[in-house]
């Protein structure tokens, strides 16, 4: 997810009800990224922009979302983005074919490529294509996603793309030997902003680098805060048991802070601390189904 401002959070003296996590997560950001959404009545959406409006009152919050996506009828998935309509719009969305000729049906959950313009950041526009692979055919859904990128970027005649998502990118799912046949990974010009000694996992008896975020090109590297690019550890945030925690999700958010252009207020012309002077991306993964089916 992207945002300006990290403010939200528990309020003082408010005791944190377990089913108030996601809604803390994704009101820390400005885009958010939720991945494994299984809505086929079509009413979980309204429900969480209901909840979001009752948690947060200082933004108002939209979706855009996927069609459902899975080769069974009866198990499918979106891609779900949230994001503040203050300070960040939508300009373009575009569900990805999958019809490559030689290699139709590349992916179990074909990308859903949206691009967003967010005034205040430096880079103004960029693309976020997510992606959720099938476990057993990481390697190949992650060189496929190659070939979405380069589609993208010349269909939208633009650099500043970011890949997200639960890429399944480590342990047992992406062998070291394989890694030489993901141009994903052998382009020079992505950069992998997650590193492979990261652990994107909530148990404790894991240590796995599954959700990712990689960056196309100098320019958009360069107006990404350095450092930023982490997993977010909401149980220690937050005060949570680890089986606290997989009431959640099992996998930690990835996050990400971009640039802005100035240190004025998005909104109002007001100052703003240091600690508000981004914009945060977060990917949340796993932890969708259990937030919109409770709501």
């Amino acid at each position: 997810a992207l945002s300006f401002s990290r403010e939200t959070g528990v309020r003082s003296g408010h005791t944190l009800q377990l089913q108030e996590v996601p809604e803390l997560i994704i009101t820390r950001c400005d885009v958010c990224l939720l991945q494994e959404v299984r809505d086929s009545r079509g009413k979980a959406l309204p429900l969480l922009l209901d909840s979001l409006k009752r948690f947060d009152t200082k933004y108002k919050y939209e979706t855009v979302a996927s069609e459902r996506l899975g080769r069974s009828e009866t198990y499918q998935e979106q891609y779900v983005f949230v994001y503040r309509k203050e300070t960040v719009r939508v300009t373009d969305q575009y569900q990805y074919p999958d019809n490559k000729p030689g290699d139709v049906d590349a992916f179990s959950r074909e990308p859903f490529v949206v691009r967003f313009r967010a005034d205040r950041t430096a880079i103004k526009e960029f693309v976020l294509i997510p992606q959720h692979t099938t476990p057993s055919n990481t390697t190949k859904e992650l060189d496929a996603l190659y070939d979405v990128l380069q589609h993208v970027r010349n269909m939208w005649k633009t650099e500043n793309v970011m890949l997200l998502g639960d890429f399944n990118a480590g342990c047992g799912y992406l062998a070291k030997k394989n890694r030489k046949n993901v141009r994903l990974i052998t382009d020079t010009n992505l950069i992998w902003l997650i590193p492979d000694d990261a652990d994107t996992t909530v148990r404790s008896t894991t240590t796995c680098p599954y959700d990712r975020i990689v960056v196309n090109g100098e320019t958009f590297h360069r107006a990404i805060v350095p450092a930023s690019a982490k997993p977010f550890n909401f149980p220690e945030e937050y005060g949570l048991t680890e089986g606290q925690a997989l009431d959640v999700s099992d996998h930690y958010p990835v996050e990400v802070l971009l640039k802005v252009k100035d240190s004025r207020a998005f909104l109002g012309g007001s100052s703003i601390t240091s600690g508000n002077q981004f914009m945060t991306l977060f990917v949340l993964s796993h932890v969708a189904f259990q937030i919109l089916t409770s709501l």
